[in-house]
């Protein structure tokens, strides 16, 4: 068989052309398996993340709800332990659901399930206690009124003892006044009598007594020429005053208006007006209302200052005369 390079080389040709063939055969094949490979992955995270976005909005849903009844429960006095052991594990839940780890929608429809059961619960928990409490509402409102009309008949009672007591006080003030005008009254009325009745001194004579016991008219004399000055009045009648012992009292005061006085020649004090007042000398007599005379004669051992000694005569409280003598 004679040797040609030629065929030789056309069968190598086609032999390479059968092996790019099936090569780009097997490498269609590939692909094809390749794609439809990304498909099915792309599909599957597709369905996952559409299941995952579901999970979350049904807890986000379930969270709401489980503050709602927290909030209601927790108002009509019922105990919300349970709804915040359930709301702190659905946080937990949701944290572990945005990571996508260990995804499984059948367990978290099982979760979704027990949470929806518990807020199922709950309403049944929240329609009796909203019952229990519009029955404490109405008796509150009961209680209220009465506890209003109570306060009412207390306020109604305390203000009647307060007028009551009101009046029982301006009435007292009433009296009291009334008492003080009549005790005003008897006092000035007792005033006016006891001035009616007070003594009254007239022709008041004044005399210097030398020591040679001669008596000179005291209207200007010498303080050599006094050792006793002697005072002589009269009393006059007065129907209103009571006849009885009486205490008259001598005050001779120097020019300088000091009481001349000495307590161991029989001067002392007695009180007029409220106030501790010296005497000269003092004398008890018995009211006769007779127009009386009454004698004073005091020594005082001292010379006289010159200039005007004034004399003044007191009785029962009253000041009833006074006369002057004049010292060279």
């Amino acid at each position: 068989m004679e040797y040609n390079p030629n065929r030789q080389s056309e069968n190598k040709l086609k032999i390479a052309v059968a092996v790019l063939g099936l090569l780009a055969l097997a490498l269609g094949f590939l692909y094809f398996r390749e794609r439809q490979n990304n498909s099915e992955v792309e599909e599957i995270s597709t369905l996952k993340a559409k299941e995952l976005l579901s999970a979350n909005t049904k807890l986000d849903s379930i969270e709401n709800q489980l503050n709602s009844k927290i909030i209601e429960i927790k108002k009509l006095g019922g105990n919300v332990d349970e709804l915040i052991r359930a709301k702190t594990q659905l946080q937990v839940d949701k944290v572990a659901l945005q990571k996508m780890e260990g995804f499984s929608v059948k367990k978290y429809n099982i979760k979704i399930k027990d949470y929806l059961a518990l807020l199922g619960q709950k309403d049944a928990q929240l329609i009796t206690l909203r019952k229990e409490n519009g029955i404490l509402s109405a008796k509150n409102d009961s209680l209220s009124k009465e506890t209003k009309n109570l306060l009412e008949g207390i306020s109604f009672a305390q203000k009647a003892l307060s007028d009551s007591a009101t009046n029982y006080t301006l009435k007292q003030k009433e009296l009291s006044d009334r008492a003080k005008e009549v005790e005003a009254r008897n006092r000035e009325l007792n005033e006016k009598v006891s001035q009616a009745a007070a003594l009254r001194a007239e022709s008041i004579n004044i005399y210097a007594i030398s020591t040679k016991g001669r008596e000179i008219d005291g209207s200007s004399v010498k303080s050599k020429r006094i050792d006793k000055v002697r005072i002589t009045f009269y009393l006059q009648e007065n129907q209103v005053t009571t006849r009885e012992a009486k205490t008259i009292y001598l005050r001779i005061l120097d020019p300088l208006g000091a009481a001349v006085a000495d307590m161991a020649t029989g001067s002392g004090t007695f009180s007029y007006k409220g106030k501790e007042t010296t005497y000269t000398a003092r004398q008890k007599i018995s009211f006769d209302n007779s127009h009386q005379s009454v004698e004073f004669v005091y020594s005082r051992g001292l010379p006289y200052r010159e200039g005007k000694h004034i004399i003044e005569l007191y009785a029962e409280g009253y000041r009833i005369g006074e006369g002057v003598f004049e010292v060279k």
